[in-house]
This record gives structure tokens, sequence and C-alpha cells, in this order.
């Protein structure tokens, strides 16, 4: 199993971030995501951030293992070719470390002070179109003319591509049925949330049904997920990464509190890593 440390990227994190993730890289974790936020409201955290993936090509400077990225990144806020260009310069300057984490969006604050907020089906189909066209950005070797129904590109040229190939792993975080089935045609890894509403089996049975659509079921791997927001507890921690694992899954995603980050990553690392190698 590989395990995956998740921190938040909220300002007054920042300092915590600086000096765990760094760590992490010797411990042996295998990547480091945060949240593509702009803003997250008062209720949820409060819209003091930092840009996300330029605190990540940061990070990567500091680091020679972790792969770094998104959980996720709202695709429909930034225009797909832009976004392109900024996974690819991680993945460039990283030696090949970056990760796309990919969702539609929630957050409306952010959308309507940055980007333009749609309705859910909207911002799905956004999601889809611009895939496709950060593929084709990625993987072509003449320049680009797109016309889709959302976003357009005339003589696109994106140079120098990723050094991961095909390209930096996507990994999908959305509950949404429409997503889930997004992932089965698209993820690399899938990380189907506990507060799913139809259930993490069925959930599950939806990413792979279309993935067999696309002969790919066997190029998706599953994520678990658990996060202490206000104490570590090593027993409950040992006990919800082996039942990820019992579930089939590969990847393991951590995130620990504000108070004792650095102390319970050690811990984790120490102590529970070993045993699901």
């Amino acid at each position: 199993m590989k395990f995956i440390l998740q921190a938040g990227n909220w300002y007054h994190d920042w300092k915590i971030i600086e000096t765990a993730v760094p760590e992490a890289d010797r411990l042996g974790f295998w990547g480091f995501v945060m949240p593509d936020h702009y803003m997250w409201g008062e209720d949820r955290g409060g819209n003091s951030t930092l840009e996300t993936w330029i605190a990540l090509t940061y990070l990567a400077a500091k680091t020679g293992q972790l792969h770094l990225g998104t959980l996720v990144t709202p695709v429909p806020f930034r225009p797909p070719g832009m976004l392109a260009k900024e996974v690819t310069t991680l993945d460039v300057l990283s030696g090949g470390r970056a990760l796309l984490g990919v969702g539609a969006g929630w957050s409306e604050t952010e959308f309507q002070g940055y980007s333009v907020w749609d309705a859910p089906k909207v911002r799905v189909d956004k999601t889809q179109e611009a895939l496709q066209l950060i593929w084709k950005l990625w993987s072509s070797k003449e320049k680009v003319d797109w016309k889709g129904k959302y976003y357009s590109a005339s003589g696109a040229v994106l140079e120098p591509k990723p050094v991961q190939n095909p390209h930096p792993p996507l990994l999908f975080g959305g509950p949404g049925k429409r997503m889930l089935k997004m992932a089965g045609k698209y993820a690399d890894i899938c990380l189907i949330p506990s507060w799913t509403q139809i259930g993490r089996q069925e959930a599950k049975q939806i990413v792979l049904d279309a993935a067999r659509e696309k002969s790919r079921e066997n190029k998706i791997a599953f994520a678990g997920l658990s996060f202490f927001r206000d104490k570590y507890d090593r027993n409950e921690a040992s006990k919800m990464v082996s039942a990820a694992k019992d579930e089939g899954c590969e990847y393991y995603v951590a995130g620990f509190p504000r108070s004792s980050y650095s102390e319970a990553m050690r811990d984790f690392a120490g102590q529970i890593m070993p045993s699901f190698g």
C-alpha cells in the first residue's frame, strides 16, 4: 500500500506543511496532496489561502521522492490549457512527480469571486471536456486546435511535455454518480469518500462498470481516506487502514490534527505504515 499525506491549503497551516512535507519524504510516504481552493468560506475555515500549485512547486524543491498534487482541483475553475501547463511545469521541475486531483467544484463562493459558477450538470460537463483538451495538450506533438462546447484553442503549443508517460496520474475524489462514471473512464486513482450518499460499494461498482466499458478496469487503483481533526488515535488509524486494505485499496490518504500534525505523522509512519507496505 502506498501512503499519501494530506493537509489543507490555508495560510495558517503553512509552517506546519513546510516542515512536515520534507520529513514525510524521508519517512517513506508516497505522496502529499492539498486541496485546491482560493476561498473556502468563513464556515469552512476562512479565505486566507495559498495558491496550491505554486505551493506544491515550492515543496518539490524541498523533496526528492514524494508525488505532489491536489485532492482535488475544481477543474472548471481555470481554463484547461492553463491547468495543463501548471501541472506540466510541476511534473517537469520535480522530475516526474505531479499528480492532478480531479473534481467539478463545490465552492460557489470562490467561483463567483474568481471564475464562473454554473449548475452542477454544466460543471461536470466542463470537467469532462476540459480533461479531453488537457489530454490532447499533453499528448499531441502538433499544435492543438480545439472547438468544444465550453472551451476552444487555436494553435496551442504545450512544451515541454510532462515527464510521466502517458501523463501525470489523475486522482478522482468526487462522490456523485456522473463523476464516478468519469473516474471509470479516466482515473488512475479513485478515492471514494465515506460521505457518498449511495454507499462505498455501490459507488465502487459504478466506477468499475464504467471502466469495463473502456477495457481499463485493471488500470484503476482505489484509495482509502482518514482525517483526524481533533485527536490522533493510532489504534483507530490502524483499523481504518486495515479496512481499506481489505476493500482492495492500493493507496491510503491520511491527514492529522493541526495541534499534533508532525508528531502524529511520525507515529503513523513508524507504527502503522510498515505493517501495510
